[in-house]
């Protein structure tokens, strides 16, 4: 996968949002628009399906030099040899240290405030998350943290993070004004007609971030 100094967009291959597509189709479209890293996340699927699909999706991924994230289950990235895995505050912290994943850098998690971010940075992640920004139906009965999450994040967080939540094309500029420069976005673009078409636009505006940001 590319340095996260490259990533700035990373999407998701949701089985929640498959809408009767094969996770490969999804794969080759989100890659084709400018993807930077792809979860794939399978909350009702079992462990052997999930196991299917990543091993379906990863020489995909890994032909457009774009990182795949396995969703809780560390056991599965280390036997696929996939370039991360991300877990949730009590996927990892409600473990006790002798059972916590030894994934070390390869590790991203969720963060909802500043003192779980504080907490998980102690971890030594790849990357955070900062979310959820927004109300999102991908996790209806979370609190928004609001941008005031994502300005604490680009005035403290040295490590790679990402915001996440309710980011479409609507509020990206609201979130990438408030300091963020890379963004996770889930339904907002699986939901969309041409998955890949939608997922450029998101790449596109980044990218002009990111080149502004340089000048």
């Amino acid at each position: 996968m590319k340095p996260f100094d490259q990533c700035h967009l990373y999407t998701f291959i949701d089985t929640a949002y498959l809408h009767g597509r094969k996770p490969s189709e999804i794969a080759r479209q989100l890659c084709a628009g400018g993807s930077d890293l792809i979860q794939l996340r399978a909350k009702k699927s079992s462990p052997d399906e999930i196991h299917r699909m990543a091993e379906e999706i990863q020489p995909i991924l890994q032909k457009s030099n774009v990182g795949l994230v396995i969703n809780d289950h560390p056991d599965i990235a280390k036997k696929i040899g996939a370039d991360l895995c991300h877990l949730g505050q009590e996927d990892f912290f409600d473990l006790p240290h002798s059972q916590r994943p030894t994934l070390n850098s390869q590790l991203g998690l969720s963060t909802h405030s500043p003192d779980q971010a504080a907490r998980a940075l102690a971890a030594n992640p790849a990357y955070i998350a900062i979310g959820p920004v927004y109300a999102t139906g991908t996790k209806p009965t979370a609190k928004p943290v609001t941008l005031e999450y994502v300005r604490w994040a680009a005035a403290n967080v040295k490590t790679p993070w990402f915001a996440i939540g309710g980011i479409n094309l609507t509020t990206l500029e609201d979130v990438l004004v408030a300091g963020a420069n890379r963004i996770c976005v889930v339904s907002a673009i699986l939901n969309a007609k041409d998955v890949a078409e939608e997922c450029q636009k998101y790449s596109v505006m980044l990218r002009s971030v990111k080149r502004a940001s340089l000048r």
